[in-house]
């Protein structure tokens, strides 16, 4: 009795069983080919577009340096301190999915997800190598033989030199690629581009051509949440069990429109049948829609029987009314909430990208000690700047600071009040602000100082008369005096 309650416990993991998607033709299909092309021709040529930026910068029109800590986006440059550009991008992502799948489901992984995009471009050259489905699957169960020996390390080259493409493409948004692919070809590049290549690569050709479904099914967390995302109103794949049952041959009386080709299954890249209604591997595709519509092609059936729909259609389809518009399910409240997050991030995202400024300075006023008391009684205060120039050209940065009482403003290493800051660069800069003895300042703690900064244009030192095409910023700070 023991052994027979231990043979029948359920298991966690189920043995996977290869799938052998057949090939097939419709609108879902179409769309999907495009959006494969589009993606994996932005993924692969993107590193290769130049953009001048001027003298000394990179003219790779997206690139990560994180060398110099700055993303460069076209005309857009992040530094370091603007991370939250990148926060709010990943806050946009986020709700964009969400948006998304409660609006038609799981879009994201039918269409846009990289592990559909990559396993759809491995099974088409498991195709082209192999043959459809009855071919493959005959390939596999045959023993190995010449003919199976060379079909699969021609199928396995391709998929490395794919995964191999993959992880080269992913290194050139690091560093300029021109320069990179040199330094490859010669063997000269640094360890860690060879050993991000040999990851991804390897990663592309496990989970592309072998994981495939398990890693959707065991491996990515969405489907899990998917539900909360959705409700009975979202758009989603589904079967009119209304009007295919009982299923069977259309010669017999009382039968549905299903004839129970199998033709859904055999084309689904994650091996279910959408008739036993939504399921966790489920992605949405759209495949079995195209092999289903083509079915009822052949047979003189109207489309649809599987098809886009949302579990509220269902009673009024049994009914044989008319389904609610498409608009009446996206337009809901979840989804506008969803919306109006959305682009509410977006819109601040592009405000501030626009009205920051090219000049930027951060003031950090020494604590230790909070001031000095110099030979002739004067007190002073020592601060550390950091002067960032994100114009394209030198800049001289000068100095004043208003305060309710005077003080007097001295740079460490010059005389001057103004300091070069060289293109694109960030320079640390000592300041002092002193105030004599018996002053009004020198007897305040917590002073009020407002520093102005003013950058100008040029790599020669312009009159403070004449500073063309300025821009003003201000930092407030305080000056710390001796209180008796």
């Amino acid at each position: 009795m023991g052994h027979m309650q231990e043979s029948e416990s359920p298991k966690l993991y189920a043995a996977r069983e290869p799938i052998f998607p057949r090939r097939v033709k419709g609108t879902f299909r179409t769309l999907k080919w495009w959006l494969l092309a589009v993606m994996l021709g932005i993924y692969y040529l993107t590193p290769w577009i130049r953009w001048d930026r001027g003298p000394a910068m990179p003219d790779q029109a997206v690139l990560l340096d994180l060398a110099n800590r700055r993303f460069f986006f076209f005309m857009i440059e992040i530094w370091p301190h603007e991370f939250y550009f990148v926060a709010g991008l990943l806050i946009m992502a986020g709700l964009g999915l969400f948006l998304f799948t409660s609006a038609a489901g799981r879009v994201w992984c039918g269409y846009a997800c990289p592990q559909t995009v990559w396993t759809d471009l491995y099974i088409l050259v498991e195709r082209w190598v192999e043959g459809d489905r009855n071919a493959r699957i005959r390939l596999h169960r045959q023993k190995w033989d010449l003919e199976k020996t060379w079909k699969r390390l021609l199928k396995w080259t391709i998929w490395l030199a794919i995964g191999l493409a993959t992880g080269g493409a992913w290194v050139f948004y690091f560093t300029d690629a021109p320069t990179l692919l040199g330094q490859l070809l010669t063997f000269t590049a640094h360890p860690v581009a060879y050993g991000t290549m040999a990851v991804l690569t390897f990663t592309t050709f496990f989970f592309g051509g072998f994981a495939r479904e398990q890693v959707c099914i065991y491996g990515c967390p969405w489907p899990r949440i998917q539900a909360a995302m959705m409700d009975e109103e979202t758009i989603t794949i589904g079967y009119r069990s209304w009007r295919g049952e009982p299923r069977g041959k259309q010669t017999v009386a009382g039968n549905g429109d299903c004839i129970d080709c199998m033709a859904c299954v055999n084309v689904c890249p994650m091996g279910i049948d959408i008739r036993n209604g939504q399921q966790l591997a489920c992605i949405t595709c759209g495949l079995c829609i195209d092999a289903c519509d083509s079915m009822m092609d052949k047979i003189g059936k109207p489309r649809g029987l599987i098809g886009y729909l949302a579990l509220t259609d269902e009673p009024l389809e049994r009914q044989g009314l008319k389904d609610k518009p498409i608009w009446k399910h996206i337009l809901r409240p979840r989804t506008i909430v969803y919306t109006v997050l959305w682009a509410g991030i977006g819109i601040a995202l592009v405000a501030a990208l626009f009205l920051r400024a090219n000049l930027d300075v951060s003031v950090s006023p020494v604590r230790n000690p909070m001031f000095v008391t110099l030979s002739d009684g004067s007190i002073r205060n020592t601060y550390d700047l950091r002067l960032r120039n994100k114009h394209g050209e030198d800049r001289w940065f000068t100095f004043t600071a208003f305060a309710p009482a005077d003080v007097t403003l001295t740079l460490e290493g010059t005389e001057e009040f103004r300091v070069l800051v060289k293109a694109n660069e960030t320079k640390e800069q000592r300041l002092y602000i002193t105030a004599k003895a018996d002053t009004v300042a020198a007897k305040t703690d917590n002073l009020p100082v407002r520093l102005w900064i003013t950058d100008a244009e040029g790599p020669s030192l312009p009159p403070v008369t004449d500073i063309p095409k300025a821009e003003r910023v201000y930092k407030d700070t305080v000056f710390h005096g001796k209180v008796e």
